[in-house]
Order: C-alpha cells, then structure tokens, then sequence
C-alpha cells in the first residue's frame, strides 16, 4: 500500500472508534437539496446552537461501506488544505439510515449551472477557473491521489462570477499507482487508454479464454486528472464536448486524434514545438496536406494559444500528457480565436499609430533644422 493510502486508511481506523449515531433535526435544520448523486445527496443546513451554515453529505449506509465513507471524509479534512478544494468540518454521524458528514456549502451552485449550452462562460471566467483547479488539482497530485472525477458537476462556486471555485466529490480519489478496473462510461471524460486496455487484453485472450470473463485493471497515474482537465477547458469555452466519447469509432475523437498525430509528426520534421504556431496557421486556411492537417471543425473557435494547451493536456498517450500545472503558462493570453484576432487588431492599430506619431516627430525635426539653417 502506497503512503498516502496508509496514512488515510490509519486516519479512517481512528475515527471509525469515535463515530456517533445522532438524529439530524435535533442538532441541524435542513434547509434544502444542493445535490444529488450516485453516491447520496448534499443538503444546505444551519446548526441549531451555532448557526453556522454548512453542507451535510448523506451516503446511504445501503450502499456505502463505513470504510469508503471515512475514507472520503478523512481526505477532505486532512489533506485538502489548498483554498480550491472542498474542505470538511470535522463533523461526522450516522443515522439508522445513513452515514453524514458536514463540509463547506457552496451557496452559488456549480460549475454546470453556469456553462451556457453551445456557449460557455466567459473568457475571463474561463480562465480564472482553470487558475484555481491547476493549483488544487496540483496541491492533489503533490500528496500522491488523483481525483479521477473531474467534470463540471463536481466544481462547486464559492461566488456567481467564478471568481472562487472549489474542486469536490472525493469519492473516486485513489493513491497514484493504485489499480483499479478501467470501467469504461459514454463521456469524453473518460480517458483513451481505458479503451487500449479492454482491447489489448480481449486480444491476449484464447478462443475458450473469451468465455470467461477476466477483470482488466489500470494503474490510477496523474494524467487521468490532465485530460479531464483539458475536456473542461473545452466544455468551458465553448459549451459543448468535442465529441461523445473517446473512443476509436467516435468520429469526433478519430478527427482530433488524426490531427493531433498530423501536427506532431510535421513539428518533429520542422524542430519541434517552436514551429507549431506558424504551421497550424497554414493548417487552418488550407488544411495542409490532406483532411488529417485541417484544425477539427469543433476546435476552430479556439486561439492558438488554447490549441496549444488542449494538445498537451489532450495528448493520446497518457505518459506524455503534461501535468495540471501547465495551465499556468497560458494564462493572460486569447483561449478564442475572435479574442486573439481582436488582439492582433489592436497591436497592429497601436504599431500604425506609433509609426504616425514617429514620422510626425521627424517631420517636425526636419522644419526645426530648415529654419536653423536660414536663420544662420
């Protein structure tokens, strides 16, 4: 068992000895549903002495072991120490019914009530999201767990601008190098190589093997959290997913994935990344040397600058995919390309009139020096 994992499963030991059973009403008052999901729901609830407001988790005991429960808990009050992730309160109950523990209430909803569809948000708010979960996603990493659930309905606002966002929902979270069974679900969140996976091992199979069903496990690694990462990036500039799901006969996916092998074998042939910008401008007007070498029609909105950034993070081999905080490199600049076009407008507007203001300097010199002349 890796450290991380260790030091977790010895929190959640200590604190199953001191778990007590209370009624809910007696020491909360629920006030409303904030969510719901598969793995229970979240109510907005004041305590009764104190009337601190706070969310309270309930996790069906049905369906919950005490163990996953503590887990989760233990996680959001002991490592999640980052300003962008979820914290819990230290308080923590069952009832006959359920297990509960009370974390941070986001008032203002979450990422998903607030991404327009086909439109997204904002260009600012975009990247003012993406700041905070690189540093949370990151801090996660740097502790040894991957989050494994990152998508819009688990980013939770703190204010209705974005401006203070909270990554949540530690359900899934394992420890780096821990193996898990790659369950494939219909989303573009769900990564490629699950796909690889389940293909390479039905192909080490026998005819009589194929009969019986065998687990397929995967390593949980970094980069699972990366492509998520890039996926919300899309999502949030644009208000849709580049395509259904990742797989092979997704035909939004096989257009990413030709393009994406297109402009890197032609960057290995021109010396590396340095060329890419000047190459996807061609490949954007002429759709250089066949379909593959065209941008995808679905990422045509999207600056170069952003292109950039989604092939790092949307990179088919997972141990080339870089990390969370690579999004910090391409903040400040245009992620639309009506953005960037705005920019090179203004920037050639202010280079002509900076020119106007040069060669209006020097005809004012020219006449000083002509009168200096007749006047000697």
């Amino acid at each position: 068992m890796s450290d991380p994992m260790q030091e977790l499963d010895e929190l959640c030991y200590l604190t199953s000895q001191s778990m007590t059973s209370m009624v809910t009403s007696e020491h909360f008052k629920v006030l409303k549903k904030l969510g719901e999901g598969s793995y229970g729901k979240v109510m907005l609830a004041v305590h009764r002495k104190r009337g601190t407001p706070m969310a309270l988790k309930f996790f069906p005991r049905c369906s919950t072991t005490l163990l996953a429960f503590l887990r989760e808990y233990n996680l959001s009050l002991t490592f999640c120490t980052h300003p962008s992730l979820t914290r819990a309160l230290g308080i923590f109950f069952s009832t006959p019914s359920h297990y509960i523990f009370a974390q941070q209430a986001a008032l203002y909803g979450d990422l998903y009530d607030v991404i327009v569809s086909e439109v997204g948000v904002t260009e600012e708010q975009a990247q003012s999201v993406m700041s905070q979960l690189s540093g949370a996603v990151s801090h996660l990493h740097s502790l040894g767990f991957v989050h494994r659930d990152i998508k819009p309905e688990n980013v939770f606002l703190y204010d209705r601008n974005c401006r203070w966002v909270k990554l949540g929902d530690f359900g899934l979270v394992r420890a780096r190098g821990a193996q898990v069974r790659p369950v494939w679900y219909n989303s573009p969140f769900c990564v490629p190589e699950v796909e690889q996976a389940k293909e390479g091992k039905k192909g080490s199979k026998g005819e009589e093997e194929e009969e019986e069903e065998e687990e397929t496990w995967m390593s949980v690694e970094p980069s699972l959290d990366s492509w998520a990462l890039g996926i919300l990036i899309y999502c949030l500039l644009t208000g849709c997913f580049p395509w259904e799901e990742s797989t092979s006969d997704d035909p939004g996916f096989c257009k990413f994935r030709d393009w994406f092998n297109y402009t890197k074998e032609k960057e290995d042939r021109e010396g590396g990344q340095n060329g890419w910008s000047h190459s996807n401008k061609n490949d954007r007007r002429d759709g250089g040397k066949g379909a593959e070498g065209a941008v995808p029609s679905q990422f045509e909105s999207l600056s170069s600058l952003a292109l950039t950034l989604l092939r790092k993070l949307l990179n088919p081999l997972p141990w080339l995919r870089a990390g969370p905080d690579e999004i910090l490199s391409y903040l400040g600049g245009a992620w639309l390309l009506e953005t960037e076009r705005a920019e090179k407008r203004r920037e050639k507007e202010a280079q002509e009139e900076a020119k106007k203001i040069r060669e209006g300097g020097r005809g004012v010199e020219e006449v000083k020096g002509r009168q200096g002349r007749r006047e000697r």
